[in-house]
This record gives structure tokens, sequence and C-alpha cells, in this order.
């Protein structure tokens, strides 16, 4: 734990030294095509999925494929700074290509969590993308942004093939490949509070399948729930943020709360961007 308190203390500052550099260089930044960013967090949470309970650094890395910055090409991953109680090391890796004009937003992702692989149904090898053993999910994400007059943000986000270490492949009585549960989350957020030092931001997001699981074979009806319901609300909770000035740095802070009532779990998780 105290190097774990340790580890964060440097990053905050850290962050300090590169939210100013940013500010001295946000000018340029302006006319780039390629950009990075960074960020830490006390813990990875998912579509009211608990990723890991360990505190996480991540990096993005992306390109603008267009003039116009709508078109992006880029690299998420993440990993945390320690074991979680299971003893397993949580490590990500996505690519994603995704497009973003007016308010609505599509995207493809190719994720990999190397966390806690069972290879008796899932492959370890990121370069492995057969459909029945394949650790990959290619998830497609969609959202709309309303106008300012009505700011409601809706979220549609299908997985179409992969996730075998995530229960989404679906096998026969003869435990042979027979398709994927095209496990779905939607999520409605909403600024609550827009004016102000601190911003207040509501969400509920729900979870089913297109196909789902037969429990009938031991098998979880979709990813984000129980595995028990053809439906369920996976996500509440509400996020606030605040920039907090350090001298002549711009540090962005949120905190985030977290219900999952269909898992019946809680989290809160408090984040920053280094750059």
């Amino acid at each position: 734990m105290k190097k774990i308190s340790t580890l964060l203390t440097s990053l905050f500052a850290i962050t300090l030294l590169l939210a100013q550099t940013s500010e001295d260089n946000g000018a340029s930044a302006e006319n780039d095509n390629l950009h990075l960013s960074a960020g830490i967090k006390t813990n990875h949470l998912w579509r009211g999925l608990i990723i890991t309970d360990k505190p996480i650094v991540s990096g993005q890395l992306w390109y603008d494929l267009n003039k116009s910055k709508t078109l992006q090409l880029g690299i998420w991953g993440a990993s945390a700074i320690s074991n979680d109680s299971d003893d397993t090391h949580y490590k990500e890796i996505n690519y994603y290509i995704q497009y973003a004009d007016k308010g609505f937003s599509i995207g493809i992702w190719d994720l990999f969590n190397s966390r806690n692989i069972n290879e008796l149904i899932a492959s370890d090898d990121i370069f492995n993308y057969s459909k029945d053993k394949t650790t990959h999910i290619i998830d497609l994400r969609t959202s709309y942004q309303f106008p300012e007059k009505f700011p409601l943000r809706v979220e549609a986000d299908v997985m179409l093939y992969g996730g075998a270490n995530a229960g989404e492949v679906k096998l026969n009585e003869n435990s042979e490949y027979d398709s994927n549960k095209y496990s779905t989350y939607i999520e409605i957020s909403y600024p609550l509070i827009s004016k102000g030092s601190v911003k207040l931001n509501g969400f509920l997001g729900g979870g089913f399948a297109f196909n789902p699981g037969k429990r009938s074979l031991g098998q979880g009806t979709f990813l984000y729930g129980n595995g028990k319901n053809d439906f369920d609300i996976v996500n509440i909770g509400f996020s606030a943020s605040k920039n907090i000035k350090v001298f002549s740095a711009h540090i962005p802070l949120s905190f985030t709360t977290m219900w999952n009532p269909s898992n019946k779990y809680a989290r809160i998780q408090f984040a920053t961007t280094l750059f």
C-alpha cells in the first residue's frame, strides 16, 4: 500500500509538470495530426464491470486521417500498477478506427485484455483471431450527443466477434463453436449540473444480447450482468469533474460513483489526465 501511495504521489507531481508543458505548447498542437495522451485512475471501471480494482496508468496514441480531424486511427492501452487479489495482473491493448462529427460517433475497436485468460477456452496469443478461441473482442461503438439545448448523450455498443475469454462465444453440446452472443451495452447520460466549478453528470446503462447464452447449457445470457436475465440495468451512477489550478497548471480531476444492480456491487473512482 505504501508503494502504491508513493507511486500515485509521484505521478501527480509529473502531472503538474506535463500540464505546464502542455499549456506552453498548446498553440502549435492545433496543427498536429499525431496526438498522445496519458492518464491515471484509482481503478478501471467499464460499462458497469470492474476490470481491475488496482490503480492503472493508461496511454493513447491516435492519428487524424483527414484534415477535418473527424476520422482517427489509434491505439489505447493500460496496465495496473500491481496484482489484484486473485494474483492476476491487468494489461490491455486496443486498436481502433473512429469517425466523429456533429455529435455523432461510430467506431470499430479491437480489445485485448490479457488478465486471467482461461487457456481451456481461450488463447493468450495476441495474434490468434480464430472464432472459437480468440481473446480479442471486436466492438462496434456508436453514440450521439444531442445539441446544447437538450444535451442528452446516447450510446450503443455491440460486441461483433471474439471474446472467448469473456464468455461471448457460445459452444454447442459437443463443445464446438456455435455462435456469438453479441452482447450489447446501451447508456444514456445527462449533465445534471453544468454551471460552476464542479460539473456533475449522471448516467444509466443496461445490457442484453442479440443471441443470449443458453442457461440450460450453463451459459450466461450476456456479458455485463449476472448471466441470469435477458436484460439488466448494469451501470448507474454519476461523475463529477473539476479543474484544479496548481501554480500555473490546470489539473483535470474526476470522481465517479458506480453501482451495478445486476451484479450487486458498487465502486468509486478518482481519475486525472497527465497530458
